[in-house]
């Protein structure tokens, strides 16, 4: 490849090192100690934090991540790689393609300088966060700023904006879906379209959270040809005893097996590669959970990953973004 000055960084959440107590500490205490994460009170939350869900939470955690942990290690950063690589391939000498998490490794920073040692003076910035929140996409709008600080040298910056309606997303969305539903041995009486879920008072302190994940699920329906009653919104993932955005993501599948529904098949669009909301939180105990209420089978549909169409709106999301840097 010859020398390029312009930069994309695919930027994801994190992952733990390992499915084990002892590597998700670290990691729940960074991503747990964000202010843009949790926003509470920093003194009485750093004694909750460090004295109640520290002490706990990671041996919970450790045991959900080896029910999705691989040989190769986490799905998310799999997935993430993978995208990265396929990008670069689609962009080829247009510019420099890399991946950064917002906690855990490899962190944003280390891969900011990177880019810089290799001469990046044009940085695009892709959240892989399609619907924009505070805690996700706000979170790593702060650690690129937070790392400039830092730095004498400062690239020209673009972040890729929020699109929870880009056409070539809503596209790959679908075609994912689609080629998904098509291998199932039967069809869903139900589909289930569920995001993270936030609490209610970050919407209501103006986070457009909300109005995002309902416009990515009326589009994505209308991608698929769905009815009205066709398909169900939900959020999953609570934390705390905060009231979150309903409708909740076990809840509903509850009152949906007690409702007749027999099959149901899950996608989660928010998230763009698999991970322990997805595999686990809805593939294995939003499955039980159905069940044990008087379902079926549910079946969860991959997240977009390294699915070519995805890969196709990757790379024409980032060469619309990047126009007038050529």
């Amino acid at each position: 490849m010859k020398s390029t000055r312009t930069g994309v960084l695919l930027a994801q959440l994190g992952t733990p090192e390992a499915p084990t107590a002892q590597a998700l500490r670290p990691f729940l205490r960074e991503f747990l100690g964000d202010p843009r994460v949790i926003e509470a009170n920093r003194v009485v939350w750093w004694f909750v934090l460090n004295g109640i869900v520290l002490p706990r939470r990671p041996r919970r955690s450790a045991a959900m991540y080896q029910r999705i942990w691989t040989d190769k290690g986490s799905p998310l950063l799999i997935y993430t790689r993978e995208q990265a690589a396929a990008l670069q391939a689609a962009l080829g000498e247009t510019a420099l393609v890399d991946f950064g998490m917002r906690y855990g490794n490899p962190p944003a920073s280390s891969v900011l300088d990177r880019f810089a040692e290799k001469g990046v003076d044009r940085l695009l910035v892709f959240p892989m966060f399609p619907q924009y929140c505070a805690a996700t996409t706000g979170s790593v709008y702060d650690a690129v700023f937070d790392h400039f600080k830092k730095r004498r040298r400062i690239p020209a910056l673009r972040f890729v904006p929020p699109y929870p309606e880009h056409p070539a997303y809503i596209r790959a969305l679908a075609d994912s879906a689609r080629e998904s539903l098509a291998k199932l041995p039967w069809k869903p009486d139900k589909i289930l379209i569920s995001f993270h879920g936030v609490p209610r008072s970050y919407t209501e302190k103006g986070d457009p959270y909300e109005q995002h994940t309902l416009a990515t699920a009326r589009a994505l329906a209308s991608a698929l040809d769905l009815a009205p009653d066709d398909y169900v919104l939900s959020y999953q993932s609570r934390f705390g005893r905060e009231e979150w955005l309903r409708p909740y993501t076990d809840e509903t599948l509850k009152k949906l097996a007690g409702a007749g529904v027999r099959r149901v098949a899950a996608v989660c669009p928010g998230f763009t590669v698999d991970c322990l909301e997805t595999i686990d939180e809805i593939g294995h105990e939003g499955k039980i959970a159905f069940q044990k209420a008087g379902g079926e089978d549910l079946r969860l549909l991959p997240c977009l990953n390294a699915h070519p169409s995805w890969i196709c709106a990757l790379a024409e999301i980032s060469r619309q973004e990047l126009q007038g840097w050529d």
